[in-house]
């Protein structure tokens, strides 16, 4: 199975264009604090992507998480004013540390916020494309996060993201990119094991029913999303030609590990078109 793993990654080194989701838990201590620490590390091997001559696009969490802490909220706003508002000051937090860690590198960054509405508007859809790949031509990494501060009730509701794992789907589809890597805290699905223990599920060729009956996990405090919508992003990509890989954000050096086309994570493979 490792070798079959390692056969379907070789793809991966040799991508041009690479978008990688960070998730609120990987970002963020218990307390909403963001974790400069992580975060420095995420930066560092960004960079070194970046280096190795790949094109980057991130998808970041965080912002609400970042927001609770300076407010002093104790739990995520259930009001849709208070969630906006802890959005509202958490954006600013994350994107100038963001800026800083980046600037310590030699590299720029841009703010990009999208809503659901966006990819349903020809217009602004065209020139958020437009954007990015300016950015990108430019050598600007664009951070991208949902904007939580003007969407309203009903996209709250019913066209919500998902902790930004669609967000990176509908991304990847938007600037053609060859991988997604989304991060979370845990290093891939898992599957029943020997002796009551789980183990990592390698590769998927495909995401079906069986697949999402494995996930168990359950939404934290901080963060909205789970295996389950990583899983509907990952297939989403792989529809479109693009491979997806899981894994744990919180692991020094897996982004290196992901591009090299190391058994890291689950990779699910991309669809022949």
């Amino acid at each position: 199975m490792k070798k079959v793993s390692l056969m379907y990654r070789r793809v991966i080194p040799e991508a041009r264009r690479v978008v990688i989701k960070i998730g609120s838990r990987v970002l963020v201590q218990k307390t909403g604090r963001p974790d400069v620490r992580r975060m420095r590390s995420l930066v560092a091997d960004i960079a070194a992507i970046r280096e190795a001559g790949h094109e980057v696009v991130i998808v970041t969490s965080g912002a609400v998480g970042a927001g609770m802490e300076a407010l002093g909220m104790k739990q995520r706003p259930q009001k849709l004013p208070e969630l906006q508002m802890a959005a509202a000051v958490g954006q600013t937090r994350l994107m100038a540390r963001y800026a800083d860690l980046f600037g310590k590198k030699g590299l720029l960054v841009g703010q990009v916020l999208l809503t659901h509405d966006d990819f349903q508007h020809k217009t602004r859809l065209t020139n958020a494309r437009r954007t990015m790949d300016s950015l990108i031509r430019h050598n600007v990494i664009p951070v991208i996060n949902e904007n939580d501060v003007v969407a309203d009730e009903e996209i709250k509701a019913d066209l919500k993201l998902g902790d930004n794992d669609n967000l990176a789907s509908l991304v990847v589809k938007l600037i053609r990119a060859d991988v997604l890597i989304l991060l979370t805290t845990v290093d891939g699905l898992r599957e029943p094991g020997s002796a009551g223990r789980t183990r990592r599920v390698k590769y998927l060729e495909s995401v079906t029913r069986k697949t999402y009956a494995l996930v168990k996990d359950k939404e934290s405090g901080l963060s909205t999303g789970g295996m389950a919508t990583k899983l509907k992003a990952a297939a989403t990509v792989s529809a479109a030609g693009c491979c997806a890989v899981i894994a744990n954000g919180r692991k020094d050096g897996v982004l290196g590990s992901i591009m090299a086309g190391e058994d890291t994570g689950t990779l699910v493979v991309a669809s022949a078109i």
